[in-house]
């Protein structure tokens, strides 16, 4: 629990906490950290005579200000956001790539007419798409620990370009998922009730709702990069 004495020490972190954006378990992190390194430092000046408030205030002021600390705390945000959103997609495109096509298996209209070609090539795309994401996830990944390791502004670039572009698919296979499966149901009535369609559905349905939150998480940590920065 805070101590009444604390109030400087906490108002600043609340001031810094209300400003940066990104996963929540690294943010509560740097928080602790932060807090845990300031009250030291009052506690030092404290025990060398110096009276509480202004012990915190001196803390305060040498730790650092929002507009300094900011602009790296905040990266490395972004950076754990885009991290989740590549896991993540690697996670849902390697069980698309490597599944996908048992939606369709053993289906009552399988051994029917062939689906127009535009249905082909919408289908074609799914799955194209599932395949331009695990590559793309990858890439980020990789990314990610070469600019941990040496960071550079070319790196940040890079890891900017692979967020866009993973957000980008999150969009667009949702869009094509949904045409095909809505084509789907026009085509041949019994896909409504061929329980390998309706759990793929419910399942590409959840993985897409984690997906949209991971990309809406990294969207909202990079763009906060630019302010912090300024």
């Amino acid at each position: 629990m805070a101590r009444a004495e604390d109030v400087v020490v906490d108002e600043h972190l609340r001031a810094l906490a209300a400003r940066l954006r990104g996963p929540a378990r690294l943010k509560s992190d740097l928080l602790t950290e932060a807090r845990h390194g300031l009250l030291d430092a009052v506690e030092a000046y404290r025990e060398s005579g110096m009276p509480p408030t202004e012990a915190q205030r001196r803390a305060v002021a040498e730790f650092g200000s929002p507009s300094q600390l900011l602009p790296s705390w905040q990266a490395e945000l972004a950076v754990a956001a885009l991290r989740g959103l590549s896991l993540r997609m690697l996670a849902v495109s390697g069980v698309g790539v490597a599944v996908g096509d048992l939606t369709w298996r053993g289906a009552s209209w399988s051994d029917g007419p062939r689906p127009p070609a535009g249905y082909l090539l919408l289908s074609n795309s799914v799955d194209w798409i599932w395949m331009s994401t695990l590559l793309l996830s990858v890439a980020g990944l990789l990314v990610i620990a070469a600019g941990a390791r040496v960071p550079r502004p070319g790196l940040a670039v890079a890891q900017r370009v692979v967020g866009i572009g993973l957000t980008g698919l999150v969009a667009l296979g949702m869009l094509t998922g949904c045409a095909l499966f809505t084509w789907s149901l026009t085509l041949w009535d019994a896909a409504l009730s061929w329980p390998p369609m309706l759990v793929g559905v419910v399942v590409a349905g959840g993985a897409y709702f984690s997906l949209t939150r991971a990309a809406r998480g990294w969207v909202l940590a990079t763009a906060r990069r630019p302010a912090t920065l300024r």
